[in-house]
């Protein structure tokens, strides 16, 4: 089982010390949020990106994804959505990266005109997804937190390029068990978010293990070769511990669980 960790553990950080981290700590792959402030952006230039790209290969860790903040299902034009998605997905083509992360943010309106939007979205740009060799992976988040929920709207989309990032908290939060999301999300799933926390009540990041999320139960229940990604929320959870010195047994607890599944 490949272990990747998110860029958004260590917001700012330049790249080659990101990779490096995951290097030294036994973390195979990077997924890389994409923001503005981070080494990784929207508006990458063309030189940016290859630096990226050398950057990564030299520290022989790859990029899993591109983390980005799109709404497919949000309320609005379409046109700026998928802009930002055709854009998005020629980064990642030229970062090496397999998937772009997305949000559904479907709103607080009707969810059959959210599903309908997001459903018009990715089909838009779903043939471009495949030519570059990009998959989209809408995250269990917001109006589609649920994996029942995602994957009634992938079902509609139906296209082998567009598919699910399942995040443990919040389908856990939904109140899904781990079974029960995996047998939703199975022919859709790129990769999995893990992460732990104390509650409901109190989200701040905890050392993997340290928590109540069903960490071990989800990892049992993935294919062999699936990459599981740390996602820890530094940005919004100031006081939090900084990630870099949990990196180590963080990668000991899962490469455990995958050999005890």
């Amino acid at each position: 089982m490949p272990l990747a960790f998110s860029t958004l553990g260590v917001p700012g950080l330049p790249l080659a010390d990101a990779a490096r981290l995951a290097a030294d700590h036994g973390w195979q792959g990077l997924e890389l949020r994409c923001a503005d402030g981070e080494t990784v952006h929207p508006a990458m230039a063309a030189g940016e990106r290859r630096a990226a790209v050398r950057t990564l290969r030299a520290a022989r860790v790859r990029p899993i994804a591109l983390a980005s903040y799109l709404g497919v299902a949000a309320p609005g034009a379409d046109g700026p959505l998928v802009a930002g998605l055709r854009g998005a997905l020629r980064l990642a083509a030229d970062l090496g990266a397999p998937a772009v992360r997305v949000f559904p943010h479907g709103g607080d309106g009707p969810a059959a005109e959210a599903d309908a939007r997001a459903v018009r979205r990715l089909h838009a740009v779903a043939a471009d997804a495949a030519r570059l060799g990009v998959r989209v992976l809408v995250e269990t988040h917001d109006s589609h937190r649920a994996g029942r929920r995602l994957a009634d709207l992938l079902d509609r989309v139906d296209h082998p390029a567009v598919g699910a990032l399942w995040d443990l908290m919040h389908t856990h939060l939904a109140g899904e068990t781990p079974a029960q999301t995996s047998a939703a999300l199975a022919t859709h799933l790129g990769h999995v978010q893990v992460k732990d926390i104390a509650g409901a009540g109190d989200r701040t990041p905890l050392p993997l293990g340290a928590g109540v999320l069903p960490i071990a139960a989800c990892v049992r229940l993935l294919p062999p070769g699936a990459w599981v990604c740390w996602e820890y929320e530094a940005p919004w959870h100031p006081a939090a511990a900084p990630l870099p010195p949990l990196l180590a047994a963080g990668a000991d607890l899962l490469t455990g669980l995958a050999a005890g599944a």
